[in-house]
């Protein structure tokens, strides 16, 4: 299918509707891609790559550019219509991402691991890796997208959101400790939102509900609630009244042999204490 345009000629996808308005706003002003960098403080490769689509950046990126152009807003809004555009996931997450964003309330589990709104930016790049994406401008937007999910999480609508992560998940670390370490802090940091309850399913409570299927329990503005489940492989929406009881009565009962959310707190304080240091490494 070709790329819807407008009557204007330009693009209606959201993600390349943004770059094209970056490009033609830059080229109106007869500024080089150096000359831009240069003005806002960032390196000109960040404005290249927004320019071509390979990521949308931050919204902070899109405020300095607003005020650099001139036009207060315009460009904030684009950034946040690209970033909530379900068409920059693969097909089969589409659906799921659109009620995400939505929910009132979301309550994950992840049984290997770290759930998608709660990576960083390396650990979604390590992630997507493994799934099969070389590096190179589609792992980069697959990555901006992940990060730019995250949003969901802050401001003024944000869902209450419950995630029960298996021991496994923080065991599991990445090899480069500094990026772990990043990792852990983001966790930690996060348990700290007022609308953010994060808990561990240690290893002493056994073989437990749900030990290889990601889960996720959307709780929609209706009432109603859809769940999505997950492995390595394959995603599916799961609506069906029963089926979305029988997922929730896993996750209550995870839930009640999880440790509480003052435990898991002191739990990934001392995941970061067991951490070398890179000065230890160096001595």
């Amino acid at each position: 299918m070709p790329p819807r345009t407008a009557v204007t000629g330009r693009s209606q996808e959201p993600r390349r509707r943004f770059a094209e308005e970056l490009r033609l706003l830059r080229t109106q002003h007869g500024e080089s891609l150096r000359q831009l960098g240069t003005a806002l403080g960032w390196d000109a490769s960040l404005f290249g790559k927004l320019e071509s689509g390979q990521t949308l950046g931050s919204p902070e990126v899109a405020e300095a550019l607003d005020q650099h152009y001139g036009t207060p807003g315009l460009l904030l809004t684009l950034w946040e219509l690209a970033a909530a555009d379900p068409t920059q996931f693969k097909e089969r997450y589409r659906r799921f991402m659109t009620l995400e964003a939505e929910a009132t309330g979301i309550q994950q589990y992840s049984p290997a691991v770290v759930p998608g709104l709660l990576q960083t930016e390396t650990y979604a790049r390590r992630l997507l890796c493994l799934g099969g994406l070389s590096p190179g401008a589609q792992l980069d937007q697959q990555v901006d997208a992940r990060m730019n999910r995250r949003e969901i999480l802050t401001g003024a609508t944000a869902p209450q959101f419950r995630a029960i992560l298996d021991e496994a998940v923080l065991r599991r670390a990445l090899l480069d400790d500094a990026e772990w370490t990043e990792q852990l802090d983001h966790l930690d940091k996060v348990t700290r939102l007022p609308n953010v309850t994060l808990q561990v399913l240690p290893f002493s409570v056994g073989l437990r509900e749900l030990p290889n299927t990601d889960t996720a329990l959307l709780r929609l503005p209706e009432g109603k609630t859809v769940a999505w489940v997950e492995t390595g492989y394959d995603g599916q929406l799961v609506a069906e009244i029963s089926g979305v009881e029988r997922l929730q009565f896993s996750y209550d009962r995870l839930r009640d042999y999880a440790l509480s959310p003052r435990e898991t707190a002191a739990f990934i304080q001392h995941l970061l204490e067991e951490v070398p240091c890179p000065s230890a490494d160096s001595t």
